[in-house]
């Protein structure tokens, strides 16, 4: 055997080799080498008769160094390479491989398509070492716990403005619903919860951070100190008042789930719509009502116990009058109230000093004592007082000192009323 053909053998080729020796050499039988060396029994004998009619170099496979009859046309390996640089240069092999079959039709594996761009020299979509956390276990059921958060991004690049991603992500199906929105504020955080409600339930507990949106800043106060309650900002409230709870997360790494979604939205959302062509914000609302049910088809899992804890809501008014900013207002003796720069005329003529003012998301508003509703009305302009027919004249008056005798003189010390006496006179 020369030594080109030696050196294409491998480990295993010389281990079959030495075990076909044997054969040859009687020294094992045909089954006990088919044993050796993991083949059926029939196949050593035809190993055999190979090596005795070619030599050593019959374990050798006849296709190696043969190009595979399964290899990409060097064709279509150019194309998929010049539509990548072209169009989806940031993009890793998982997306651009999906994009490639659905846009162009170009069918490549996600890991022809790595081992190619890695030969090409590139290498960005490369996993970033990781800090190792403690692993939780998922909850068992849905609706059990919801993790709810914003992202601030440039979702639409330079498109269009920069907006905030509001996402619920449940942990035990990880079935994601989002909304974007101008800002993350109590109002959007309310909008998100309204339509979260409205197409999933109310979940038992809410997992968050602590923003000031969803946690009060606010010092307790005395009467919270006695009552043994902590102050709640308004979605805190919107929440209990629901019947669920919110979950206050320590560190960003608590709710790993609802973080790991947005870095993969950060890459997939934001090239998807790049492909769509979105520029407003509406627009990308639009697409997502689209896009979410995609991917929860693909990414979601099956939760470990059946059932839905989700509690629904049996009517959109009772969720309109529950989620609202309510305010507590004075109510002046004429029983009117003052709220955001708008007077409001009572009609119901109640005890009371303070009211509640309830802004809700529709843009009414509802003034309630003691969770019953009173009925008023805005008053639109204040009335003017008439001007008197003439004007008043003011006459300067000039001052008028007591006499000695005044009473008022009697309470002065003797002296400093001899004093006076004597300067009247």
């Amino acid at each position: 055997m020369s030594e080109e053909d030696m050196m294409k053998l491998r480990a295993r080729d010389l281990r079959r080799l030495r075990v076909l020796h044997q054969v040859l050499e009687k020294r094992l039988t045909q089954v006990e080498a088919a044993a050796l060396v993991g083949l059926t029994d029939r196949q050593v004998r035809r190993l055999v008769q190979r090596v005795r009619r070619e030599g050593d170099r019959a374990v050798v496979h006849r296709r190696r160094g043969q190009p595979s009859n399964r290899r990409v046309a060097a064709g279509l390996k150019a194309k998929v390479l010049r539509v990548y640089a072209q169009q989806y240069g940031d993009f890793g092999p998982t997306l651009a491989a999906e994009k490639l079959a659905e846009r162009h039709g170009l069918v490549v594996s996600k890991e022809t398509l790595r081992g190619w761009l890695r030969a090409q020299g590139i290498d960005h979509f490369g996993r970033r070492p990781r800090l190792h956390r403690a692993w939780r276990a998922r909850k068992a059921h849905v609706g059990e716990l919801v993790q709810l958060d914003g992202s601030h991004h440039a979702w639409l690049e330079s498109r269009g403005p920069r907006c905030v991603l509001m996402a619920y992500i449940d942990d035990a199906s990880s079935r994601v619903w989002a909304r974007f929105y101008s800002h993350e504020g109590t109002w959007p955080a309310l909008d998100s919860l309204f339509r979260y409600v409205q197409c999933s339930g109310v979940p038992l507990a809410l997992y968050a951070d602590r923003h000031t949106t969803y946690k009060s800043p606010a010092e307790p106060s005395v009467a919270d100190q006695l009552e043994g309650r902590l102050p709640q900002s308004q979605f805190e409230r919107c929440v209990a008042d629901l019947g669920g709870h919110i979950i206050h997360a320590q560190s960003p790494q608590a709710k790993g789930r609802i973080e790991r979604l947005f870095g993969t939205f950060q890459d997939r959302l934001i090239k998807e719509m790049r492909l769509a062509g979105i520029r407003t914000l509406e627009a990308a609302n639009e697409f997502l009502e689209g896009y979410l049910p995609h991917y929860n088809a693909r990414f979601a899992v099956q939760p470990a116990q059946p059932g839905d804890l989700h509690q629904p809501m049996d009517s959109e008014e009772r969720l309109h009058r529950l989620l609202c900013l309510k305010t507590t207002r004075v109510l002046r003796r004429d029983w009117t109230v003052a709220h955001e720069g708008q007077l409001y005329q009572v009609h119901d003529q109640v005890r009371a000093t303070q009211v509640v003012v309830e802004d809700r998301m529709d843009g009414t508003i509802r003034i309630t004592h003691q969770g019953r509703a009173l009925q008023f009305h805005a008053i639109t302009a204040r009335p003017v007082k008439e001007a008197p027919a003439s004007p008043r004249v003011y006459i300067r008056r000039k001052p008028v000192k007591p006499l000695p005798d005044h009473p008022w003189q009697k309470r002065l010390l003797p002296e400093r009323r001899k004093a006076a006496t004597t300067t009247m006179r």
